[in-house]
């Protein structure tokens, strides 16, 4: 019963968290800071997931990341209208890239469980383990680019955002461990960590804003 609460909390806080980043980003316009390729992959990473909650049958995953799908399509959407140097062909290469892989890994799997041979759990396994490995790579960018660059406008990420997909994810880390599921708790603790990491230096800005620590920490 405690891991169903688990996963329900992970799923409401997950179709949570991306608004107030919608909001910011859609309707004040404001998206400095946000990482093309991070943005990128937070929209096709809900899709291998909601493909994944099919295969398995697990309504938690689907509903979810259906949700996320469509607010990570909004935000992306914003990113681009906001910022024209990154719809140049060049750029869209460099940030769409491992999101494009992702998206032909997914059809690949879902083509899999077509065959009469290949059960949906062996599929959405493989599935899985896809996905658990491309969260490692999509937990970097967004972490990256603020720790590489500790002058740049942050004015675009929403901090409540990022606090809300650290209790997201560590909500969908203890349901993957109850239930079983290597490739929900291994990815929830990368994003746990990445999102930590986002709110660490968010949180060191506003100090240095308001002068309680340097400026450079």
């Amino acid at each position: 019963m405690l891991i169903h609460v688990f996963g329900l909390l992970g799923a409401a806080l997950s179709m949570s968290l991306a608004w107030p980043q919608v909001y910011r980003s859609c309707v004040r316009r404001r998206t400095s800071g946000l990482s093309a390729t991070a943005c990128m992959l937070s929209v096709a990473l809900p899709i291998g997931w909601m493909t994944y909650g099919f295969l398995i049958g697990d309504p938690f995953q689907v509903v979810t990341n259906t949700v996320t799908t469509l607010t990570g399509l909004a935000i992306l959407a914003a990113l681009l209208i906001t910022q024209p140097q990154l719809r140049s062909g060049r750029a869209l290469l460099t940030s769409a890239g491992t999101a494009g892989a992702v998206l032909l890994a997914i059809a690949g799997s879902a083509a899999l469980a077509a065959l009469p041979q290949v059960t949906g759990h062996r599929a959405a396994a493989l599935l899985g383990t896809l996905l658990a490995a491309v969260s490692f790579v999509s937990a970097v960018p967004q972490p990256l680019a603020l720790l590489r660059d500790r002058s740049q406008d942050l004015s675009g990420l929403s901090p409540l955002r990022w606090w809300l997909a650290s209790a997201a994810c560590g909500s969908w880390l203890l349901y993957g461990l109850g239930t079983g599921q290597p490739a929900v708790w291994a990815s929830a603790f990368v994003g746990l960590t990445s999102a930590l990491i986002v709110c660490g230096v968010l949180v060191s800005r506003q100090l240095a804003t308001r002068g309680l620590v340097p400026a450079s920490a």
